[in-house]
């Protein structure tokens, strides 16, 4: 099992969210780093933080399961869709998509900041100078030490 890290705007999908509808399509990712992580590493059964991003203070608030393999993302062949992407091919598709289940809350948000005053965090993608990712690895003893700071 991997552990991931995944990121959202709070004002168009949240962590309430994918509580209330239980599991989603994580869809819209147009980077292709990002695309290659859900389409070549993720499996059902990993676990991802759930991180809310660009809002007053960013977060990991909670955890999520990947619910199955990637597959196209049809938000990239819809031309009303803000993730249209004109040069995907629906039979050769660029972006891919995972669905995520609602695993729970975490006890207390993680912030970045105090993420950043935590040396056991050192090296962290989501840490890094411009880091503008928003679906990557989180190595093992930086997911226990995140748990460890959300109790």
């Amino acid at each position: 099992m991997r552990h991931w890290l995944m990121k959202s705007e709070p004002g168009d999908f949240s962590i309430d969210d994918l509580e209330r509808v239980g599991v989603e399509p994580w869809d819209g990712v147009r980077n292709y780093q990002a695309r290659n992580f859900m389409r070549d590493q993720m499996t059902a059964g990993d676990k991802a933080f759930f991180y809310h991003s660009n809002c007053k203070t960013p977060a990991i608030v909670g955890i999520m399961e990947i619910a199955g393999a990637a597959y196209p993302d049809p938000t990239a062949f819809d031309p009303k869709d803000p993730h249209y992407d004109p040069n995907s091919d629906p039979y050769s598709p660029t972006w891919m998509l995972v669905e995520v289940r609602f695993v729970r809350k975490l006890e207390n948000p993680v912030t970045l900041e105090r993420m950043r005053r935590e040396a056991a965090l050192e090296g962290m993608q989501l840490l890094k100078r411009g880091n503008r990712l928003s679906v990557f690895p989180v190595d093992r003893p930086h997911w226990e030490r995140i748990i460890q700071l959300s109790k």
